[in-house]
């Protein structure tokens, strides 16, 4: 197993719609690393059509469950993304996607710190 993913204290996904789940190639990480994600927080970052990317992150949430992870609430979400963007992959207007970063960020540092303190005092046993 990667080393990143067991020292990392909070994870954030990135993750595509594609026909209204997350890619293959995403749950196949998940069932291969199972123990990382044990007693830690994850955000996601969602993109797509009209959904944004959503139903996908729906979905991922019971199975980070399953995984013991804490998934966070807030995601940020690019609703027709190929429209927000331009010809560099720069995002035409950023505002509304800073500010939702920023309650993400804020959410996955509050439950990073808690669930490493929890961690410290007694060793998650899964």
């Amino acid at each position: 197993m990667p080393p990143q993913l067991d020292e990392a204290e909070a994870f954030v996904v990135v993750t595509p719609e594609y026909n209204h789940s997350f890619p293959s190639s995403l749950k196949s990480l998940l069932d291969w690393q199972r123990t990382p994600w044990q007693a830690k927080p994850v955000g996601f970052v969602s993109y797509g059509g009209l959904a944004g990317g959503l139903r996908a992150v729906e979905q991922l949430r019971p199975i980070f469950s399953e995984l013991h992870a804490v998934t966070v609430r807030d995601v940020v979400s690019f609703h027709m993304a190929w429209d927000l963007f331009d010809e560099n992959g720069d995002l035409k207007d950023p505002e509304g996607s800073s500010a939702a970063a920023k309650i993400l960020l804020d959410q996955l540092a509050w439950w990073g710190l808690a669930l490493r303190e929890a961690r410290e005092k007694r060793p998650y046993g899964g």
